[in-house]
């Protein structure tokens, strides 16, 4: 698909926000923060550049010449949803990188990644999204956004199901990735997840493959955190989540079915966005598998 400059979509930003607010409204969605920052994440490095501020309300992180800075939160997870407020670093953004994922560690790794690809002034950031499974990913798709990220806070959000994986932006549905396991795709189920995220200099490849730098000029960039929520999980791996499906969305309401699936209106919602932001999709990419796309790219289409 064609890369659209910001605003240059056939809907204005103002029509994009009424469609998704009446989009949204029929699955009755609605989300609640609470907890203070202090108590569910930890800073992990980049020194004093990242900063808990307001009491534990605020996270601010920070990219300078010398270095990056990050956070992960206390708890790990194995099965989840995450919710984050995030506002992005604004201005010249080029060769910057705001990640936000969830992880376990080793060679063999399991990963859900957003990342937001900076880009010079006037431009669009690129969201990122990947998921790796047992240490591969190679499963990129890409957006713009339908507003500008940098102006105002907005909710990212990561649902992990047994079922599912499912990108939100603003409680819309982005992205979905299928428990295709009975077909031979593996799927992230076995090792628990922390929480990641930083901001960091990725100018080698973030922004128009590496073609534009980071203009240091223009630092120290930052990124500002909100509202961190974590809804429930399973408890020890292997344990069972049936208890999820009525508990996972008991304060979301009609939303408690996207934890087994999308419903229609979701549906609807996940297709508008891709035929009008998508810019890139690993599914479509002959090129760079001229072996034959990945077998998830053939299944998507069926039923869980």
């Amino acid at each position: 698909m064609k890369n659209q400059p910001l605003g240059s979509a056939a809907f204005s930003s103002f029509n994009v926000s009424a469609v998704l607010l009446l989009l949204s409204l029929t699955l009755g969605s609605s989300i609640v923060f609470a907890r203070n920052l202090y108590d569910d994440l930890n800073l992990t490095w980049g020194n004093s550049r990242g900063k808990i501020l307001d009491n534990g309300e605020l996270l601010a992180v920070t990219l300078d010449k010398v270095s990056g800075s990050g956070f992960e939160s206390r708890a790990d997870y194995l099965f989840t949803r995450i919710d984050m407020q995030i506002k992005l670093v604004a201005g010249n953004s080029a060769g910057t990188v705001t990640a936000f994922y969830l992880s376990s560690k080793g060679d063999h790794h399991d990963e859900i990644d957003f990342e937001f690809l900076g880009n010079v002034s006037g431009q669009p950031y690129t969201l990122h999204t990947n998921v790796f499974c047992n240490g591969e990913g190679k499963r990129e798709q890409q957006f713009r956004l339908w507003f500008d990220p940098t102006a105002d806070f907005h909710t990212y959000s990561i649902l992990w199901s047994p079922q599912h994986i499912v990108f939100l932006v603003d409680e819309t549905p982005i992205r979905e990735f299928k428990n295709f396991e009975r077909y031979g795709v593996p799927f992230p189920k076995y090792q628990r997840m922390k929480l990641y995220s930083s901001l960091w200099n990725a100018d080698d490849w973030a922004t128009r493959g590496g073609l534009v730098k980071t203009d240091w000029s223009k630092g120290p960039f930052k990124a500002y955190f909100k509202n961190f929520k974590a809804e429930n999980e399973c408890g020890s791996p292997g344990a069972s989540c049936n208890s999820l499906t009525n508990s996972i969305f008991s304060s979301f309401s009609n939303n408690r079915k996207l934890w087994n699936k999308l419903n229609y209106g979701a549906l609807g919602q996940m297709k508008w966005v891709q035929k009008n932001y998508m810019v890139y999709n690993y599914c479509t990419d002959y090129k760079r598998f001229p072996q034959g796309l990945p077998k998830e790219c053939y299944l998507s289409n069926l039923n869980y």
